[in-house]
């Protein structure tokens, strides 16, 4: 890993966080999110015409129409799921593995589905050979979740849905935080954060919009929760 690239990474990264600071109340990342954003060699996770660029702000593409997300949200949604040590968290949309990767460095053990069966066993290979142990990697419909596993401590979603999937909501523990986007491609996403209650009750708040490729699967006869919207 290239050290400037890393610490110029972390510098744009806390420089969104205080201009995103009044729409998402965070002016900062925890320090341990941002620990692990420069552990995790990103420039590991994209294709190697990419490499180059693994530090910047943006999206990347990784092959099959997906991309991995701009490191800014990466660090954001990983700080939003507020993980600990003892958590086991469930990720939706492994793509190549990266956001799996960073999460291995905060949480005791990482689920993660990927719909396209390449992408997941590319990611799990490359998991395994970068030493990420503690993150299984399934290929399957992430809609459903993963009801063998359940419950989480944490869910992320890193595609966008038209709503958020009740599966996931059912398989979050009371206490735990549901980061998601939702919204169509080429309309306006919004970033979500669901929290569920004591009392299996969910209240959900908007943090900011953003931009991510579409969650697919069986995503049309499905009716989203009810819910308590805090604005």
């Amino acid at each position: 890993m290239h050290q400037s690239e890393i610490h110029q990474m972390l510098r744009t990264i806390e420089r969104e966080c205080e201009f995103t600071a009044t729409a998402t109340g965070r002016p900062a990342l925890a320090p341990r999110v941002l620990e692990a954003l420069a552990d995790v060699p990103r420039e590991q996770f994209v294709p190697p015409e990419m490499a180059p660029y693994a530090y910047a702000d943006n999206a990347l593409p990784i092959g099959e129409g997906q991309t991995i997300s701009q490191p800014f949200i990466v660090g954001l949604m990983t700080d939003l799921l507020e993980p600990a040590m003892s958590d086991r968290v469930l990720e939706i949309g492994t793509g190549s593995g990266y956001q799996a990767a960073v999460l291995s460095r905060l949480v005791l053990q990482v689920y993660s589905i990927e719909i396209l069966t390449v992408l997941a066993r590319l990611a799990e290979e490359r998991l395994e050979r970068l030493g990420f142990r503690n993150v299984r990697v399934r290929s399957g419909d992430g809609y459903q979740g993963w009801a063998e596993q359940a419950p989480f401590d944490g869910i992320i979603v890193t595609a966008a849905a038209p709503h958020i999937p009740q599966p996931l909501v059912a398989q979050l523990k009371p206490g735990g935080h549901l980061v998601i986007p939702i919204g169509r491609p080429f309309q306006r996403q919004e970033l979500k954060v669901l929290t569920k209650n004591r009392t299996g009750e969910v209240e959900i708040r908007t943090i900011l919009g953003v931009a991510f490729v579409p969650l697919t699967g069986d995503l049309g006869l499905k009716v989203p929760p009810p819910s308590k919207v805090i604005q």
